[in-house]
């Protein structure tokens, strides 16, 4: 993908989340609130009736990676997903940012890292906020 492409996203645009990730509930319930909320569409993976192998893949494969879909057909996997999702949303300068050399980088191996550490940070994170409320 160039560097460009995913500036290139066209809303609406489908995000592909996992409902039982903690990290990924907050997310969403972050663009659940988006002003520009019309711009995309959120479909848990996790639902009974999600069925991966009509978008052509599996639920395993969608499992590791955050996938979008865009108005023109095309799909943006992994930190180019986020990229594409900000871009719909109207952050396109901080996703140009994110796309400089080295920037891109880094970026799409800090989020290769989050991805495969995601479940247990968010099951951390919610452990901690569990004692703090209990202060």
């Amino acid at each position: 993908m160039t560097r460009d492409d995913t500036l290139e996203a066209c809303a609406p645009a489908t995000l592909y989340h996992d409902g039982h990730c903690p990290l990924c509930q907050r997310e969403v319930a972050w663009l659940e609130g988006h002003p520009h909320r019309a711009r995309i569409r959120l479909v848990d993976i996790q639902a009974p009736d999600f069925d991966a192998a009509s978008l052509g893949t599996s639920l395993e494969a969608m499992m590791g990676r955050l996938h979008v879909h865009d108005a023109e057909g095309r799909w943006y996997i992994g930190m180019d997903a986020s990229r594409a999702l900000y871009a719909v949303l109207g952050y396109r300068r901080l996703v140009w940012l994110s796309t400089l050399p080295g920037v891109k980088g880094m970026m799409d191996a800090g989020y290769r890292w989050f991805a495969r550490r995601r479940l247990r940070l968010g099951r951390w994170l919610q452990q901690r906020q569990q004692v703090r409320d209990k202060e």
